[in-house]
C-alpha cells in the first residue's frame, strides 16, 4: 500500500516521505480499514518534529484521526461489520502505524460506525479534537446557566468545545486573534468573542459577565496564558487544560489557593475505557442529530502532498487539515 512516513524527527519536507510499504492485516479482535481521509492534527506535527516525544520505531506512519470503510475483520470480530463506514481514533498513539495511509489495523473499538450523512473528511475531524472538547466540557461542569471562556476559539478542539457548550446551555466566550477567527468561533455558536491581540482579555471577560468572573476555562496553552487566570474566573472556578506551548508553567499560586481555583490537566489518548465511551457516544448522538459542525480548512491535500498538509498545521491555518489517502 501506499503510505507517508518518517524515520527521523525533522522538518516536514526533509522527514516526510510517501512510498510503498506492507499491507496491514486485521489480527485477533482487529478490524482493517479502506482509508478515505486522514486529519492532521497539533500533536501529528510535534511528534514529526520531535518536540514532544522522539520517534522509537525504525519507520512511523504518522496521524491518529481518520475515516473509510472497515474491509477486513479479525478473529472474534462480526464479518456483518465488513462495508461499515467508520471514523478513527488514536489510530497512531503508542503504535507505528497511523492513518496516513491506504489502510490501517486497529482494535475493532477505534473504528466507530460514521452516519451516513457524515462525509469522509468530517469524520477525519472527530478523534482528537471532538474527543478532547467533549472530555473537556465534562470535567468544566459547565451547562445551563452557566459561562464558559474557551482560549483559541477557531482552533479545531475549541469549535467543538464551543458546540457541546452550547448544545449544554452554556453562555460561551472565546478569544481569537482576528476577524476571520472571530467568525469562524461565532459560526460555531460563540455568544461574544475577544480579540487577545487588541483588547484587554480580563476587562473585557469581567464587562460580559458582570464582574462575576467565568465559571470555567478551557484552555489549549496553559503556559501562554496562565496569567490571565486571575483576571478571568471566578472563585472556585475550574481551569480546564489540555494543552501547554512549553513543559514549565508558572501558575498564580496564591490566587489558586485563596480563590480555591481547580486546575484540571488531561492528554486525550490516556482517557480511560468509561471516558472514551462517553465521549464516543456523545459524538455519535450529535452525528446523528445533525448538530455538529466538522470545519475543514481549505485546500485539501493529496497523501503526495503530506509535507504541505503538516506546514498548514504548522500555520495555525482555521479548520481541520484533511489528507485525501
Amino acid at each position: 500500500m501506499r503510505a507517508a512516513y518518517y524515520e527521523q524527527n525533522g522538518a516536514a519536507r526533509e522527514v516526510l516521505r510517501v512510498g510503498e510499504v506492507e499491507t496491514p492485516e486485521a489480527g485477533p479482535g482487529e478490524v482493517r480499514v479502506k482509508l478515505a481521509t486522514s486529519g492532521v492534527n497539533p500533536s501529528d506535527v510535534k511528534s514529526r518534529q520531535g518536540t514532544t516525544r522522539k520517534i522509537t520505531w525504525p519507520r512511523l506512519i504518522p496521524q491518529s484521526d481518520g475515516a473509510g470503510v472497515i474491509d477486513q475483520v479479525g478473529d472474534g470480530i462480526a464479518k456483518s461489520r465488513i462495508g461499515e463506514r467508520v471514523w478513527i481514533w488514536n489510530g497512531q498513539w503508542r503504535r507505528a502505524f497511523g492513518t496516513a495511509a491506504e489502510f490501517v489495523a486497529l482494535p475493532a473499538a477505534q473504528a466507530v460506525k460514521l452516519p451516513d450523512k457524515v462525509d469522509f473528511a468530517g469524520g477525519a475531524c472527530l478523534g482528537i479534537p471532538a474527543m478532547t472538547a467533549i472530555h473537556a466540557l465534562s470535567l468544566s461542569g459547565a451547562g445551563k446557566g452557566s459561562t464558559l471562556l474557551v482560549a483559541g476559539g477557531a482552533g479545531s478542539v475549541s469549535q467543538y468545545a464551543i458546540q457541546f457548550a452550547k448544545a449544554a446551555g452554556a453562555t460561551v466566550l472565546a478569544t481569537i486573534s482576528s476577524p476571520q477567527k472571530a467568525k469562524a468561533a461565532q459560526e460555531a455558536g460563540a455568544d461574544h468573542t475577544i480579540d487577545y491581540k487588541r483588547e484587554d482579555v480580563g476587562e473585557r471577560v469581567m464587562e460580559l459577565t458582570g464582574k462575576r468572573g467565568v465559571d470555567a476555562v478551557i484552555e489549549m496553552d496553559l503556559a501562554a496564558n496562565a496569567k490571565l487566570i486571575p483576571f478571568v474566573l471566578r472563585p472556585k472556578g475550574s481551569v480546564i487544560v489540555y494543552g501547554t506551548g512549553a513543559p514549565n508553567v508558572s501558575l498564580p499560586a496564591y490566587f489558586c489557593l485563596t480563590q480555591s481555583i481547580r486546575v484540571q490537566f488531561f492528554l486525550v489518548y490516556e482517557l480511560d475505557t468509561l471516558e472514551r465511551e462517553r465521549a464516543v457516544s456523545a459524538i455519535g448522538r450529535a452525528l446523528e442529530q445533525g448538530r455538529l459542525i466538522n470545519r475543514i480548512a481549505t485546500p485539501t491535500y493529496a497523501l503526495s502532498d503530506i509535507a504541505a498538509a503538516h506546514e498548514a498545521v504548522e500555520r495555525g491555518t482555521i479548520g481541520n487539515v484533511i489528507v485525501k489517502t
